[in-house]
C-alpha cells in the first residue's frame, strides 16, 4: 500500500495532491484511507487469522476444514471460502497436505530423546511408549493410540477416532493417568504431529510427565511399541473385513482387555500375563 509514503512526502514539505498525482491515485482516496487505516474487514481478518493460527497450533493435523469447523464451534462466523482464502494467504496448511513445490520435513522434536532405544524399565510407569496405528472398515479408517507400560508391557491407555488428530493422543494419556495416577514417568514417541502439539504438551506437563522423542527415519526408536501394533495386527486388524469403525473397535477393546491383558503369557515377563506380572510386582512394592 503507497498511503503510508504519502505521508512521509508531506511531512518533508511535498503537497499530498502532487504525490498522489504521480502515484496514480486521488487525494480523496487517500484521506479516506487517512480517516480509517485499518478496515473492518481486515480487522475482522486479523481477528480470523490469529484464531485459525490458535487452532492450527493446538493441532497441526488441522487443515481449513477443520479450522473452519473449530471456528464455529467457538462461536466465530465465517464461511469455509473465507477460511480458505485467510489459511492460503499465511501458509496455514495441515501437516499432511500435499502442496505443489513444497516438500514436507519432519517436525523439529520438541522434547530430547531420553530413551536412546533402551527400552527397559525396572518399575511400572518409569517408562511408557506411544504411538498410533491405523486400519481400514467399510466407514473408513479407525486410528488407534496406544500407551505401553514397558516394564509390564501392559496397555495402561488407548484412544480410538476415525480422525488423527491431536485430541487422538490427548484423550489415550488421559485414560493412561486416570488408570494409574504417574509422576515423573517419561513418555516417549515419535515426532508426530499428534505428539508435537500444543495439547499434548500442556497435557504432560499439568501431571508431572517428561516427553521423550525419537530420531526422524529410525523406525527402530519405537520397535517396543510396534511390536504390539504388530501382534494386534496378526491378531485382530487382519482376521476379517471390518464393516464399521464400532466392530472394529470393539474387536480391539476385548482383545487388549481379554486375551492381551489376561491370557497372552509372555515370556520376558517370566512366562506371565501383564495383568499377573503387575499384580506380583505390586505386592512386592508392598511387602
Amino acid at each position: 500500500m503507497m498511503y503510508p509514503l504519502v505521508l512521509e512526502l508531506a511531512a518533508d514539505g511535498i503537497p499530498v495532491t502532487v504525490t498522489c498525482r504521480v502515484l496514480g491515485f486521488s487525494a480523496q482516496a487517500f484521506y479516506k484511507w487517512k480517516r480509517q487505516p485499518v478496515t473492518d474487514r481486515d480487522w475482522d481478518d486479523a481477528h480470523l487469522i490469529n484464531a485459525a493460527l490458535d487452532i492450527h497450533h493446538d493441532d497441526p493435523a488441522f487443515g481449513y476444514r477443520f479450522i473452519a469447523d473449530e471456528l464455529a464451534c467457538a462461536g466465530v462466523t465465517a464461511n469455509e471460502r473465507r477460511v480458505w482464502r485467510l489459511c492460503s494467504q499465511e501458509r496455514i496448511w495441515s501437516v499432511f497436505a500435499k502442496r505443489r513445490g513444497l516438500s514436507r520435513k519432519a517436525g523439529p522434536p520438541v522434547h530430547d530423546d531420553l530413551v536412546l532405544r533402551h527400552f527397559c524399565a525396572t518399575k511400572l510407569d518409569e517408562l511408557w511408549l506411544t504411538d498410533i496405528t491405523e486400519h481400514p472398515t467399510g466407514e473408513g479408517k479407525l486410528y488407534l493410540c496406544a500407551i505401553k507400560d514397558v516394564c509390564s508391557n501392559r496397555i495402561v491407555g488407548y484412544s480410538m477416532n476415525a480422525r488423527m488428530t491431536a485430541q487422538l493422543a490427548v484423550s489415550a494419556v488421559r485414560n493412561a493417568i486416570a488408570l494409574r495416577k504417574p509422576d515423573g514417568t517419561k513418555v516417549h514417541s515419535d515426532r508426530g504431529s499428534q505428539f508435537r502439539s500444543h495439547a499434548f504438551t500442556r497435557l504432560l506437563r499439568a501431571h508431572g510427565l517428561i516427553g521423550s522423542m525419537g530420531r526422524v527415519g529410525a523406525c527402530g526408536d519405537n520397535a517396543a511399541m510396534e511390536s504390539f501394533f504388530a501382534l494386534l495386527q496378526k491378531n485382530v486388524l487382519d482376521r476379517q473385513r471390518w464393516k464399521t469403525r464400532d466392530e472394529l473397535r470393539l474387536a480391539i477393546i476385548t482383545w487388549i482387555e481379554a486375551t492381551y491383558h489376561r491370557r497372552r503369557r509372555q515370556r520376558g515377563l517370566g512366562r506371565l500375563t501383564p495383568i499377573e506380572y503387575e499384580i506380583l510386582a505390586t505386592a512386592k512394592k508392598a511387602a
